[in-house]
């Protein structure tokens, strides 16, 4: 029985374990890179998958990301640079001559071309373009046209398509001999003379079909055509939703422009995941390559934007500073209902921008889960009160004190809970994504209702 050499390998040789690059290997790599050995640099790189080796171009540091791009940039696969981030790629082009651009935009499918095109800089991008062949260029001119977030965008240019009059012979001898095909699909497009999708065959039905029989009589019409402009999230919850491999992309003609299949639709799904993670937390498209200048730059504008709400609410604070002078427990006291108001806020907040953009909220069921979060923040409110009242009466010994604090618990989750999620669908309906300005409104209606419910409260029924 014939054995797998890669089987037989020693474990202490893989440079992976899983789908981690290990310390050890990567050590190794910066050793070979402080001799400037491409021979040896080369041989460890040799068994290791192109995305693991973008791995470990993004965990070099600057200095040993350039003297790798020096020493092997030339000679590392092209898929590693459409697996890179765009931060780094962007770095990493930099190191690479034109000639180097040109055959990795040639060997890439047309989606991953685009992919490392997109971010060059339009009169290197004009000259990588001039130097490949006509008919290349025109498809990726083309998809370049499209927004970047588009279907459009993330087609990918290459595929089978046969006219319906086609015997499953002659699709079959077709597959065999054209070599301009792409290296895997698992559908044909059957299109009439306009080039406009009109069916599609599987893979399998076509190995399993006599060859004399017509491919339109074999087709699917019930396919998923996808306009080249929609966004690509929407594209995404139809890949979900339907449980879709690939999907035909279609002009505003209905022509067949290209396809999409499921490896693109996962980077779409992790990288708007993502991205709608760092907008929550404030800072955009950050990166944990980007330097220390330009994630503080990022950053400044939301922290300043947070420092304004924070004035705000000390502004509140202040109306009620001869309360506070008066009653020093309510300054220990008052950050709890704050903290918990804010907590309570984000943990709605999460869930709304969340569902906003699955599309699990719409008009049709917004108010029942308006209801719903008010419910759970009512609930919460309450036991929280019972908590909170009873720690405030043990601790300073007033039984009116921890009235006053369960009283202000209950409002302030209260309006937490309607605020993480009236705020959110208030922008998505103005047009505005809420990941990005929900959190620093929501802070700051926690903190103020907090505030202004605790204080006025022990103003009104402590201090009169």
């Amino acid at each position: 029985m014939a054995t797998d050499p890669q089987a037989q390998k020693p474990e202490a040789d893989l440079p992976v374990i899983g789908d981690a690059i290990t310390p050890g290997f990567l050590h190794e790599i910066r050793q070979k890179l402080n001799r400037e050995d491409k021979v040896a640099l080369l041989a460890a790189l040799d068994d290791v998958h192109e995305a693991d080796i973008a791995e470990i171009i993004t965990l070099l540091s600057h200095d040993h990301r350039a003297n790798f791009m020096r020493l092997v940039g030339r000679d590392i696969p092209a898929p590693v640079f459409a697996e890179l981030d765009d931060g780094v790629r962007d770095e990493v082009v930099e190191y690479i001559d034109i000639d180097t651009l040109v055959a990795t935009v040639q060997e890439l499918d047309s989606d991953d071309a685009v992919f490392v095109l997109e971010d060059l800089d339009t009169q290197e991008q004009q000259e990588v373009l001039q130097k490949i062949s006509a008919s290349d260029r025109a498809l990726l001119e083309r998809a370049l046209e499209f927004p970047e977030d588009s279907a459009g965008r993330l087609a990918q240019a290459e595929f089978v398509a046969v006219p319906p009059f086609w015997t499953v012979g002659q699709t079959i001898d077709y597959l065999r001999d054209n070599d301009d095909l792409p290296t895997h699909f698992l559908e044909i497009f059957v299109v009439d003379p306009r080039h406009q999708p009109v069916g599609v065959v599987h893979l399998s039905e076509v190995l399993r079909t006599q060859r004399p029989v017509n491919m339109e009589n074999i087709l699917h019409d019930d396919f998923t055509v996808i306009e080249a402009d929609a966004d690509r999230e929407d594209v995404a919850r139809l890949f979900e939703r339907y449980n879709l491999v690939s999907a035909a992309v279609v002009d505003a003609e209905r022509r067949l422009l290209g396809v999409i299949t499921a490896d693109d639709v996962f980077e779409v799904i992790t990288e708007e995941a993502g991205e709608d993670i760092l907008l929550l937390g404030g800072v955009g498209d950050e990166n944990v390559t980007d330097s220390v200048v330009e994630a503080a730059r990022g950053r400044f504008s939301w922290l300043f934007l947070n420092l304004l709400t924070a004035i705000c609410a000390s502004l509140v604070i202040g109306y009620f500073d001869g309360s506070i002078e008066q009653m020093v427990a309510l300054a220990v006291l008052m950050p709890i209902v704050a903290s918990m108001g804010g907590n309570a806020g984000t943990q709605t907040l999460t869930i709304t921008v969340r569902s906003l953009a699955t599309q699990e909220i719409s008009a049709l069921n917004a108010a029942r889960v308006v209801y719903r979060e008010f419910g759970i923040g009512l609930l919460n409110g309450i036991l929280f009160a019972v908590l909170t009242g009873a720690v405030g009466t043990v601790w300073f010994g007033d039984a009116m004190l921890g009235v006053v604090l369960a009283a202000a618990m209950i409002v302030n989750l209260i309006v937490a809970a309607l605020a993480g999620i009236l705020i959110p669908l208030g922008l998505d309906r103005a047009g505005i994504d809420p990941a990005v300005a929900s959190s620093v409104f929501v802070t700051t209606v926690t903190d103020v209702v907090g505030f202004l419910a605790f204080l006025g409260f022990a103003t009104l029924f402590l201090l009169n």
